[in-house]
């Protein structure tokens, strides 16, 4: 395929300052030297660390940015903001998209936009681009993000607006003697703080588990097994095992490191996408899964069971709305606020027994359990009622039903 510098259809003169979402990979990779040099836009590259970038790649990814000709390079730490922003609300919620998926990707991208727009608004951009191709969920998602808070920024998309495969793309690299590994891994990975999200020949097709040796955290054969401890306070994780952090972010990781060798928090989810059509993902999220569920059992022992009831519902609707791009809807604020106020008291030890492939919740500590003896058993003798109570109770409760079957 030829590229020619009419393909790309865009009033923006040369020498324009545009703001490029740049990961270093091959699409972003084509955006930063096609802009700059087929249209001699001033082109400033800005990549966002949602948590899965090292010290050494963050480093290799700014010289390779300016080995391609950007006039600058900003790689922004946004692992707390993203966490403060959006992952809080996911705990608080126990959300998991169709009752599988962290949201581990789909969040990820929110974060990565919301800074991106922060950042071309700050250089005083007049345009942003970003790497989507035609037919994905992120597009819409930063497409949706940049339109809410850059609606005077132009949004330029060369891969989506060209129709480029990536064999055009490699053709035109290696032509312009970019020095990349342009070999197609047999599986793509996204790592992030909320879990790493894995693609392959086998989720192209309805039917197929990802092989062993896809997944990136391989299994610790020498570990039988351990027990490890949860403290949350208002919600948020702060110890695992005793040991406390100053931001729930480093306790996540932290947690990571210990779960991870396991293997565990390994699933394929099938969902929606954003543009109408099916989708199968393989992730792995082992700390993810372990605090939802750590988290949620603890909610069942000190929520009443009307605040439980609401909270399945708002956040099924915050999860799916979430995950097609809608964080900038004013009912996420509405429903946030409902979630930080229903955790006043999700606060105490949840204590979780780590196994290869699974983990099992043992049981909680909390100063707000509901599920206290001096209210009573379940199932046993109490003395905070007598009989005659539930008598009356019942037949009260009831009474509708027993007026409806009478007729």
């Amino acid at each position: 395929m030829s590229i020619n510098k009419e393909t790309l259809q865009t009033a923006l003169q040369p020498g324009t300052k545009v703001v490029l979402g740049f990961s270093g990979g091959l699409d972003t990779t084509f955006c930063a030297i096609y802009l700059t040099q087929e249209k001699g836009l001033e082109v400033h590259s800005v990549l966002v660390n949602t948590g899965g970038f090292s010290e050494k790649e963050l480093q290799d990814i700014e010289a390779h940015a300016y080995n391609l000709g950007v006039k600058t390079h900003t790689s922004i730490d946004a692992v707390r903001s993203y966490y403060d922003n959006i992952v809080k609300y996911l705990v608080f919620g126990n959300v998991l998209k169709n009752n599988t998926y962290p949201l581990s990707v789909s969040a990820e991208r929110l974060s990565q936009a919301l800074n991106i727009a922060a950042h071309a608004k700050k250089m005083d951009a007049k345009a942003v681009v970003h790497g989507s191709t035609g037919a994905g969920n992120d597009q819409v998602r930063f497409d949706m993000i940049f339109n809410s808070l850059l609606p005077a920024v132009e949004i330029i998309t060369p891969i989506r607006d060209m129709k480029l495969s990536r064999e055009a793309e490699v053709e035109y690299l290696q032509a312009k003697g970019v020095d990349m590994n342009f070999a197609k891994s047999v599986y793509s990975i996204n790592k992030g703080l909320w879990g790493t999200s894995v693609g392959g020949k086998e989720t192209l097709k309805s039917n197929g588990m990802l092989p062993e040796a896809a997944w990136p955290t391989q299994l610790n054969t020498s570990l039988k097994g351990e027990p490890v401890k949860l403290s949350f306070v208002k919600g948020q994780l702060t110890n695992v095992n005793d040991q406390q952090f100053g931001h729930p972010t480093e306790a996540i990781q932290y947690l990571q490191s210990i779960a991870g060798p396991y293997a565990i928090g390994r699933d394929i989810h099938v969902g929606d996408t954003i543009i109408g059509i099916k989708g199968r993902v393989g992730f792995e999220a082992a700390a993810p899964m372990v605090i939802l569920k750590a988290h949620h059992a603890l909610e069942k022992h000190v929520l009443t069971k009307w605040q439980l009831n609401l909270k399945d519902q708002l956040a099924q609707f915050y999860g799916n709305w979430l995950h097609e791009g809608q964080v900038m809807d004013a009912a996420m604020r509405d429903i946030e606020a409902f979630f930080e106020n229903s955790q006043q008291r999700v606060t105490g030890d949840v204590f979780i027994e780590l196994m290869p492939y699974r983990f099992m919740v043992a049981g909680i500590e909390s100063p707000y359990d509901l599920m206290s003896s001096k209210f009573g058993s379940y199932g046993e003798m109490n003395s905070g009622w007598s009989g005659a109570d539930v008598r009356g109770f019942s037949k009260i409760f009831g009474n509708q039903n027993n007026i409806y079957h009478s007729l």
